[in-house]
């Protein structure tokens, strides 16, 4: 045990291979248990920085187990890296640990607001992604070596034991702020405040055991930098945080353009409305643009239509504008809605212009609503603790992209396999499947994944109008191919004809690809 009655001279260590004689301002134990809280917190602070860049990365750029993927490999190399790096520090750990902690807090708490940053003013963020992940990982994994060296200037023990209470530190830390990130800070604080927040308590952290705890091992001129340091360095996340309203409205003003009129974050996704023509941003992606979207909900709708219609399923879709599709026909005696997020169902019921887009759909004394995840519901339903599947004569799938990684379990063979378990004798299955114009292979996944469900397929492409590219579809029923037509009471359409509806079908089969294996809840596949 160290020797409290005597200091070693201000800012000098110990060297190396001896004990080391340190005046602490509480005895041993606690002194250690202070230590122990400090890894704790790092620890936290540490996963919160990687979850947010994750998170933000993926609502930037899309798929989320390549974003995932590059973030968590960058950063526990750089974490080595540190490691390394950190030997060179251990001669003054105190003071090594106050400058990692300090820099470490500037770069993760500003690590959210500089990768938006770069998103909507330079048009990219992975750059801007690899950059943020190393450079916290370098910092992460220097603190680890420098806290090791500084429990030991406290009281010797065995490398075994301090390394494995280190680490137990370390990791309940990190399961704490594993938690604390989706369920506290998302939810209360968003993503640019919680990362915020999250730099000032690890500069808080940092400052309070070096300045006060280890001050007898840093000089009074080196103590006062530090302090200066760490109040500089509250001081610009303090401001960043004053600031992050002005900043988030610039960012989006650039991002989506034209004025953005409503922004708001549900449980489930941003949503982003701007001017006028509407248009609907859900994380990031065009959902809806008014200009043109009948193109698209005529097609996903009216095909599938062309036989009985009595009760219809629609899965998603939750802006209510394909619902507005089905209730055009007098035929229709119900309409079964399931969205995951309510909050956007609330919006498509409130908000003047969507409301109008969609005629006021929810009004309609047919359609019940369910918040529920697709894939969840139809299995409830199949299972029989959900709403009795008595069979329904269509079901819409009119869900996000298939190239969307959270999306691919709306796009299995196991989920097609619970929506046909759900269709009446003669029912047809409606799906939206991609972009085939930017993802030829994706869109024959779908109708080989469809198939291999159970079901024939009939497929269509159509033009997405003014914006470019266009939309791919398979129609889908049990016994036989569907045919590609317009129900006898179908209402007067703006863009779809049978002409141009069998125009839609050679297009797409004079690019048919088979062969292609289905996706499966344990192999997706995009395309």
């Amino acid at each position: 045990m160290i020797d409290q009655s005597t200091s070693t001279a201000a800012g000098s260590q110990a060297p190396a291979g001896q004990a080391g004689r340190l005046l602490l301002p509480v005895p041993a134990g606690p002194a250690r248990a202070l230590v122990l809280a400090a890894v704790f917190v790092c620890a936290a602070c540490g996963l919160v920085y990687e979850l947010e860049l994750v998170a933000l990365a993926s609502y930037l750029v899309g798929d989320s187990v390549t974003q995932a993927s590059i973030v968590l490999s960058v950063m526990v190399f750089a974490m080595g890296v540190g490691s390394l790096l950190a030997k060179r520090l251990n001669c003054a750990a105190a003071v090594g640990f106050a400058g990692v902690e300090i820099v470490l807090a500037l770069v993760g708490g500003l690590s959210v607001m500089g990768l938006y940053a770069s998103f909507a003013w330079c048009g990219q963020s992975r750059p801007a992604m690899v950059g943020f992940a190393f450079a916290i990982g370098v910092l992460i994994g220097a603190e680890v070596p420098l806290l090791m060296t500084l429990i030991q200037r406290i009281r010797r023990q065995d490398a075994g034991g301090a390394v494995a209470d280190l680490f137990a530190a370390d990791y309940v830390g990190a399961l704490v702020g594993g938690l604390a990130f989706p369920f506290l800070l998302l939810p209360a604080l968003g993503q640019l405040t919680g990362a915020l927040l999250t730099g000032a308590v690890n500069a808080v952290a940092g400052g309070l055991i070096v300045l006060w705890l280890f001050r007898a091992d840093v000089t009074p001129r080196a103590r006062v930098r530090l302090f200066a340091a760490n109040v500089a360095v509250l001081a610009v996340l303090a401001g960043a945080a004053w600031a992050a309203g002005p900043f988030e409205r610039a960012a989006r003003e650039a991002v989506y353009g034209g004025h953005v009129r409503l922004a708001e974050r549900t449980a489930v996704q941003e949503i982003v409305v701007t001017g006028s023509p509407l248009r609907l941003y859900l994380d990031g992606r065009l959902r809806v643009s008014g200009r043109d979207e009948y193109r698209y909900h005529e097609a996903l709708v009216h095909p599938a239509m062309a036989g009985a219609h009595r009760r219809v399923l629609v899965l998603g879709g939750g802006d209510g504008l394909a619902l507005r599709e089905v209730l055009r026909y007098p035929g229709v005696r119900s309409v079964t809605l399931v969205d995951l997020d309510a909050g956007l169902v609330a919006l498509a019921r409130t908000d003047p212009e969507l409301s109008r887009l969609n005629r006021h759909a929810y009004r309609d004394p047919r359609v019940r609503v369910r918040a529920a995840d697709a894939f969840d519901w139809l299995r409830r339903a199949r299972s029989g603790s959900g709403p009795p599947p008595r069979g329904y004569d269509v079901v819409l799938a009119d869900l996000p992209d298939p190239e969307i990684s959270r999306s691919a379990k709306l796009y299995s063979q196991e989920f097609y396999g619970l929506a046909e378990r759900v269709l009446a004798p003669g029912g047809r299955l409606a799906v939206h499947a991609g972009a085939p114009g930017a993802s030829r292979s994706g869109f024959w996944t779908v109708d080989a994944t469809v198939r291999a469900a159970g079901l024939r397929t009939a497929d269509y492409w159509i033009g997405a109008g003014r914006r470019g590219g266009d939309w791919g579809f398979v129609l889908a029923a049990r016994h036989r191919v569907p045919s590609l037509r317009l129900a006898v009471d179908a209402p007067r359409l703006r863009s779809l004809s049978p002409v141009s509806l069998a125009a839609a079908a050679r297009r797409a089969d004079a690019s048919a690809l088979r062969g292609l294996p289905p996706s499966t809840l344990m192999h997706p596949r995009a395309g």
